[in-house]
């Protein structure tokens, strides 16, 4: 818990978290078992055992925007013992777990590459683990990949893609005094309102998991002044899409949903399947004593599984806190990961 209360302390919005990736550096350097890397805000430390499997455990320092909740605090509701704070959940004290872990696991039962990295809240364009694996893709050798991502201490296998585009109807500018010379766009969007109002989201059942859907407007935009029809409106969507669909098959999709309408695709993420019939995903499901269940948000698991490494998350914290003002995590949740990943890393079975 003291080792999550510090980072969390250590403000580290997006793009902004070269004091912590400084820390974290210097924190791993000088174990004779640690080979220490640094991309950027990005920070690697691997193992080089010689051992027969290699495994990866990364996750991100990056927070979401501070909103009056830092410093840390402890707190204790309906009986249970929680640190509160930005980025307490999403995701330092999975963090705080792996550089633990790190540092004190000197004879794992596999060779182990741990990643720590910057922007994973914001534009994937600026994701360190993307940009990691476009300057150094010999770093993402190995086997098995575990994602901290809070999720109650559970396993969640694969996860939701995600897909942001914009809607545009257009129409002809005219003073508002003489409406009937020009074309309301504002008007001319309703259809795409009513379109998501009615959409029904699909469950989909994918290796055993059920995944739901989701497709929201997220944002809208239209007028040019109080008194000018406007010529333009547009609907801002967001579709999570199951990992049984392609991005391009949820493009297709949304272009069919939208007929007779502008799409702009604006961001793509490609879902990932549950990867949980790999024989190392199978032991760490035994060690830890879990019962898989769907990851519905975006994670970079995807990120592994395009590289064809199976992938889960696995970090403390109640993925609904995330981002929330109220953001906590239960202490005993910090310790449980610990000791399912102690245990499955330690275990004399490979």
């Amino acid at each position: 818990m003291e080792i999550t209360r510090a980072l969390c302390d250590i403000e580290s919005v997006s793009g902004q978290e070269t004091l912590l990736a400084d820390l974290i550096e210097q924190a791993l350097t000088g174990y004779d078992h640690l080979e220490v890397i640094r991309d950027g805000d990005t920070i690697v430390a691997r193992t080089s055992l010689g051992r027969a499997q290699r495994v990866v455990i990364a996750g991100h320092i990056d927070t979401v925007p501070l909103n009056n909740n830092l410093p840390t605090r402890t707190e204790v509701i309906d009986g249970v013992d929680y640190l509160w704070g930005r980025g307490t959940v999403d995701m330092k004290a999975g963090v705080a777990v792996q550089l633990k872990l790190a540092v004190e696991l000197s004879d794992p039962t596999v060779d182990l590459t741990w990643m720590w990295y910057d922007n994973e809240e914001v534009d994937s364009s600026l994701n360190g683990l993307g940009r990691l694996a476009r300057n150094r893709p010999d770093l993402f050798v190995g086997d098995f990949a575990i994602l901290g991502e809070p999720s109650n201490s559970q396993v969640e296998g694969g996860c939701n893609g995600t897909l942001r585009v914009e809607v545009r109807a257009f129409g002809l500018r005219a003073h508002s005094a003489r409406a009937w010379m020009g074309d309301n766009a504002i008007h001319k969007i309703a259809p795409v309102l009513n379109i998501l109002a009615a959409y029904t989201p699909r469950e989909v059942e994918v290796e055993g998991l059920i995944y739901r859907e989701g497709l929201n407007a997220v944002g809208i935009s239209g007028g040019v002044a109080g008194n000018v029809i406007p010529d333009e409106a547009m609907v801002h969507v967001n579709y999570r899409f199951a990992p049984s669909r392609t991005a391009a098959e949820a493009i297709e999709h949304l272009r069919e949903l939208f007929d007779g309408f502008e799409v702009t695709v604006i961001d793509e993420s490609e879902g990932a399947r549950p990867g949980l019939d790999a024989p190392l995903a199978l032991e760490f499901l035994a060690a830890v004593g879990a019962e898989p269940r769907p990851k519905y948000g975006w994670t970079d698991v995807a990120r592994f599984s395009a590289l064809g490494i199976p992938a889960v998350n696995y970090g403390p914290g109640d993925p609904s806190k995330a981002h929330a003002d109220d953001e906590r995590v239960a202490i005993a949740q910090i310790d449980e990961c610990e000791r399912g990943l102690r245990t499955w890393l330690t275990a004399a079975t490979r």
